[in-house]
């Protein structure tokens, strides 16, 4: 069976938004698989809990839609907005978990069973997430932006609101505590000679 190629694939983010704004459903469709693993990823990095990411995600989202109507083309990237608005709901469900210890609050479980290196990585990305999770807020914020989703620091600092020399030592910052917590785990975590 042939299968019509679909001409939406192709469209900046922006113009998508402008489309569902206009009731295309397919627009819709073609933007929320693109842009709601971003903010479903940055909202699991900063929160380090699936069910409360996958919150986030669709509230960033339906927030998104909320604004397509009056979206002012130019201003933000949609990305950009996007991330934004996930940071900050993220950020206030941390503010609102204060009162909750850090042994309250759990760690992510990999139920996965696999190969070695299966478990190594799962080692590694759970050592990184407990590493992570013990930053600051906002060093958090501006490392999993920049180093995990690949934001540029212009970019980031539209996203939290700061300046490009903040998200700088933020960011430094954020990657010296990392590498200060890891360091001793090197051969624990598989990277023995490497």
């Amino acid at each position: 069976m042939y299968k019509v190629p679909d001409m939406l694939s192709g469209a900046t983010d922006e113009a998508l938004l402008v489309l569902y704004a206009q009731g295309d459903g397919e627009a819709a469709r073609v933007l929320t698989e693109r842009l709601a693993p971003l903010a479903f990823r940055l909202a699991r990095r900063m929160l380090g809990d699936e069910a409360e990411a996958e919150d986030v995600a669709q509230e960033a989202m339906l927030r998104l839609w909320q604004a397509a109507g009056s979206w002012r083309a130019g201003e933000a990237k949609v990305s950009t907005w996007l991330y934004r608005v996930a940071s900050n709901l993220a950020t206030d469900r941390l503010r609102r978990r204060r009162g909750v210890g850090l042994d309250a609050a759990g760690d992510p479980e990999d139920e996965r069973p696999g190969v070695v290196q299966e478990l190594i990585a799962a080692d590694r990305a759970a050592a990184l997430e407990t590493a992570l999770m013990a930053l600051p807020d906002r060093q958090r914020q501006a490392v999993v932006l920049r180093h995990l989703e690949g934001l540029s620091n212009p970019e980031i600092a539209e996203v939290m609101g700061l300046g490009v020399e903040a998200v700088e030592s933020l960011t430094a910052r954020g990657k010296r505590a990392l590498a200060a917590a890891l360091a001793g785990r090197r051969e624990e975590l598989g990277y023995g000679d490497d």
